[in-house]
Order: structure tokens, then C-alpha cells, then sequence
């Protein structure tokens, strides 16, 4: 839509009405009177329900001013206003005429925050709208150190949120500032589900073991059966390197050249990878519980021999995927992409493995200052987190990256989602994958093992994870900063403890397995040297 100034004698010289918010509460109006405020009061995110035609519309966000007057917590009290452009539309100089309760809509730029919001007020507007000229919402702030007054709230909403306004031609509009609750079920039930993957993941070859004591043994000519091999990526010290800074590249490529287009390209890259994943997840545990499925083998063009169960499968995995694709913008689409997700990290987790403890610190200290670089100290260099920046997606076309577990928050006034990266789950299952092998091979219980009590420091710092982000207003935290510290903090601290820091550093499982097989069994059943 677009603006014209014009000398008119009118009240409003836009001509301009956008019956689209706001929020001037008859309480307010008592209690802020008289009252002055401050340049250090504290910027509160706030939301903003629009009404078309009588019918309420889509809810907007937007964020405070420092200087504000107090806005409600909810949205009971707070009367319809409406909102127009006043002339100059800037709101940088004294209006030609008086708003008369009013809200002023208004573009940021060209003067002052607290500039605009005392002309506003002098103008007789009930409030002051401020529309980024990005998609990003900046705290409006100021540095005067007497008290201020200004008696009108003061908001920003981003580009986006301006443009839904203008579009809105009737109806009115409140805008209220919600609290989120204290404790976040969705955090809680992202929680359960990150625990529960890094756990399973671990301990994948012994619930997909196949059970052979219900067989038959035939002890003069014994049953052969043949072994799937995976196969397993080992990682070295320079792999583990080269991989962080990799990632740290892609990451920085996203953050500069994000569009629809480039997440559709993630979007194909997550469902070849889910699809194989899921795959071989149900093909594993088909198998572990039914041995004498999918025998029958078929020929398929261009893919060879495989058995008619891995074939179903495979259509089943695929056809799953299409679906979630199709529907990933609805409401339920978490879901699909949570499942997709989960067999994707176990499926990972069976295929690259870590040596050692000395590999390991390598791989998560670099993931652990990789995450705290892209969430805390990127802004210096770039203009926001690319972390976060990245994490969000491209808002034009409401894409997101798929490459996360997702779980909606119900009961939180501002709706979205709570989330939680991939790496965040498969950094530390690589260690935790590591420390299962090595308890076997030490032949070491669930006491004195190290598995159960890194999976306790993994499920502690993922609650230290959303306690920070409780503490930091819902700003994005780096997991691995809280994770790393009780993960491989813990197996070093019960290394030193119990004298074995040394044998886990040096620790190399092909070393072990080639000790194993200098033992040979004799026909008597006795094994000797």
C-alpha cells in the first residue's frame, strides 16, 4: 500500500485508517498517568491480535521500547484501536494534526526512537507503532539518564508485521505482553525425546541383536549364518577438526545465502538421508525379532538383489517422507519430521564411531566453541547469532530448516516451537556410543561402567540447557556449551578417579578385537592361547 502525503485540514492527512491493533488499556491509562519513565526499563516481547471485518486475524510479535509505558500481561481490558500514518509519516517532526487516541503507525528511520514516541504523544496518539525496515526487531532504547514522559506504549514490529497491517483495512486490534510459563512441557517433552534417542542410539546393537537360542543347533554340521557388515567410519583427530570447521563454512553459507530455494535443497539432502535411516532401523529390528522374514529375494532394476521385506520397507520409508514433505507446513508436521529425525541420528551413530577419549576431546572442544561462536559471539562479526538467524529460516517464505526436533508449545501464549539440533544429540552420542563399546569390552557392569552415568550428565546439562535459556528470556542458548562439560567432564573426571584416564586416551578397539582373536577354540569346546 502505498503512502501519499497531502495538505489536507482533515484530522487524518493520510487518509490512511489501519484498523489493525492496539493496545491502549483503560487501566493503563490510570495507572500510567503521572508516572515517568525510564530509559533503563526492561524491553518485553509483545504480542499483537489483529481484527479483519469483525473476524479476528493472525497474531503479530513485536518488542517494546525501554522507555514504554507499562504494557498488559494479557489481552482482558484492553480495548480495539485503531491505527493510522500520521503526516509526516516519520513521525520525526510535529504533526499537522491531532491523532485523538489514535495509534501512530510508523516507519523507523530518519530520527530518534524516543524522538518519535514524544511526537506521538504531543500528537495525542494512544501509542506508537515503530515498522523495521527488516525482518529483524532491535531493541529501541535511549540514553537519557532523567526520568522520561512518556505515558503511551511503544512497540517494534518487523517489516513483515508492517505490511500484514497495512493489509488489514477494518476491524481493530489489541496488543498485550504474555508471559511464557515457567515450566515449558514442550521443553519438557523435547527433553524426554533428545534423552531417549542418545540412549537408544547407543544401545542399538543390543536391541537389534538377534536372538539365536530359540534355533536349532546341529553340532556335526553347524548352521552358517552370514552377517551383514556395516560399515563404520572411524574418526581421527584431523577428521574430527576438518569436520567443525566444514560445518562451520556450511553454516555461514546458509546464514549469507538463505532463501526458499536453499532450504528446499536441505529439505531433499534430510529426507534421502531420513528415508536410508529409517530403513535400516525397521529393517534391524524386523530382523531382531523375526528372523525368518524377508527371505525371499527379488531383482530390481538398476538396484539388484534384496529381499521383498527390505523392498516394502523401502516404499513404506519413502512414501512417509513424501508425506511429511507435502504436509510440513501443518500443524502435525512436527511429527513425521521428529521420527524422520531420530532414525536419521541413530542411523549415523551406527556408522561413525569414535576411537578414543583423546579423539573425542578433540571433536566435542571444537563443537564446543563452534556453538558458543555461532550463538554468542557471531554478532560481532555479523549483524545477528547466524546460529539463531540460521535455526529460524527464511521468513519470507516461512521455510525452516529441517535439521532439528521439534515440539510445539501448547500452553505458551506465544505458540511456536521448542527446538533442538541435530548436533546437540549426535556430538555427545559419539561419545556415549564409545563408552557402551568400551564397557563391554571391559566386561564392565552398569555400576562401574561409564555409559549410565554420561547419559545422566546428558539428560543434567540438557536441563542446565533450558534452564539457561529460561534465564537469558528465551534467547538461544549453545547446548554443547552445558552438554560437552557433563558428558566428556564426567567420563575424564571417572577416568582420573578410577585410574583408567590413560586407557581410555590411548583406547583402540581393532588393537582389542586382534588380542581376541589370538584365542582359537578346539574342538572340545577348550580355548587355547
Amino acid at each position: 500500500m502505498k503512502r501519499h502525503n497531502r495538505n489536507t485540514s482533515s484530522i487524518f492527512p493520510t487518509l490512511i485508517v489501519i484498523y489493525g491493533m492496539f493496545f491502549f488499556i483503560q487501566s493503563l491509562t490510570a495507572s500510567a498517568a503521572g508516572s515517568l519513565t525510564s530509559c533503563d526499563d526492561i524491553s518485553v516481547p509483545v504480542m499483537i491480535k489483529i481484527w479483519v471485518n469483525g473476524v479476528e486475524g493472525q497474531k503479530l510479535e513485536g518488542q517494546s521500547a525501554t522507555f514504554s509505558a507499562k504494557i498488559a500481561e494479557t489481552a482482558d481490558g484492553v480495548a480495539k484501536q485503531s491505527v493510522v500514518v500520521p503526516n509526516p509519516s516519520n513521525c520525526c517532526s510535529n504533526l499537522s494534526s491531532q491523532l485523538n487516541g489514535y495509534t501512530a503507525l510508523a516507519p523507523r528511520g530518519d530520527c530518534d526512537y524516543l524522538v518519535k514516541a514524544k511526537v506521538a504523544q504531543a500528537g495525542g496518539a494512544a501509542g506508537l507503532v515503530v515498522i523495521s525496515d527488516t525482518q529483524d526487531i532491535v531493541e529501541m532504547s535511549c540514553s537519557e539518564k532523567s526520568g522520561l514522559d512518556i505515558n503511551i506504549p511503544v512497540v517494534m514490529i518487523s517489516k513483515l508485521g508492517g505490511d500484514a497491517l497495512n493489509k488489514s483495512l477494518s476491524g481493530g486490534g489489541k496488543v498485550y505482553a504474555p508471559e511464557s510459563p515457567l515450566i515449558d512441557p514442550a521443553a519438557a517433552f523435547l527433553w524426554l525425546i533428545a534423552v531417549g534417542t542418545i540412549v537408544c542410539a547407543s544401545l542399538w546393537s543390543d536391541i537389534t541383536k538377534i536372538n539365536h537360542t530359540n534355533e536349532p543347533y546341529n553340532q556335526l554340521s553347524p548352521k552358517v549364518e552370514e552377517e551383514e557388515e556395516n560399515e563404520i567410519i572411524e574418526m581421527s583427530t584431523m577428521s574430527a577438526v576438518v569436520f567443525v570447521i566444514t560445518a562451520s563454512t556450511f553454516l555461514v553459507l546458509l546464514y549469507l545465502f538463505m532463501s526458499s530455494w536453499f532450504i528446499w535443497l536441505l529439505i531433499v539432502f534430510f529426507c534421502i538421508g531420513a528415508v536410508e535411516g529409517m530403513h535400516s532401523c525397521i529393517v534391524a529390528l524386523l530382523k531382531s525379532k523375526c528372523r525368518s522374514c524377508g527371505q525371499k529375494a527379488v531383482n530390481v532394476p538398476f538396484f539388484g538383489t534384496t529381499t521383498v521385506m527390505s523392498l516394502l520397507v523401502l516404499l513404506f520409508c519413502m512414501a512417509f517422507a513424501v508425506f511429511w514433505v507435502w504436509t510440513r507446513k501443518e500443524s502435525y508436521s512436527w511429527v513425521g519430521q521428529d521420527i524422520l529425525g531420530v532414525c536419521l541420528i541413530i542411523a549415523v551413530l551406527q556408522l561413525a564411531q569414535l576411537p578414543n577419549i583423546k579423539v573425542a576431546t578433540v571433536l566435542l572442544c571444537c563443537a564446543f566453541a563452534y556453538d558458543i561462536f555461532w550463538v554468542f559471539i557471531s554478532p560481532i562479526f555479523f549483524h545477528d547469532s547466524v546460529m539463531i538467524s540460521v535455526a529460524a529460516g527464511d521468513s519470507s517464505s516461512g521455510e525452516t530448516i529441517p535439521m532439528v526436533l521439534r515440539f510445539p508449545r501448547v500452553f505458551d501464549p506465544w505458540g511456536g516451537y521448542s527446538i533442538l539440533g541435530f548436533g546437540d544429540i549426535l556430538f555427545p552420542g559419539l561419545l556415549l556410543s564409545f563408552t557402551v563399546r568400551f564397557d563391554k569390552a571391559k566386561k564392565k557392569t552398569w555400576h562401574d561402567g561409564y555409559f549410565l552415568w554420561l547419559a545422566i550428565g546428558y539428560a543434567c546439562g540438557l536441563l542446565l540447557t533450558y534452564l539457561g535459556l529460561y534465564l537469558m528470556n528465551g534467547h538461544g542458548q549453545p547446548a554443547l556449551l552445558y552438554l560437552v562439560p557433563c558428558t566428556l567432564g564426567t567420563c575424564i573426571i571417572l577416568g582420573l578417579v578410577r585410574g583408567e584416564l590413560k586407557e581410555l586416551w590411548n583406547y583402540n578397539n581393532n588393537n582389542n578385537n586382534n588380542n581376541a582373536n589370538e584365542y582359537k577354540q578346539t574342538p572340545g569346546g577348550e580355548e587355547q592361547a
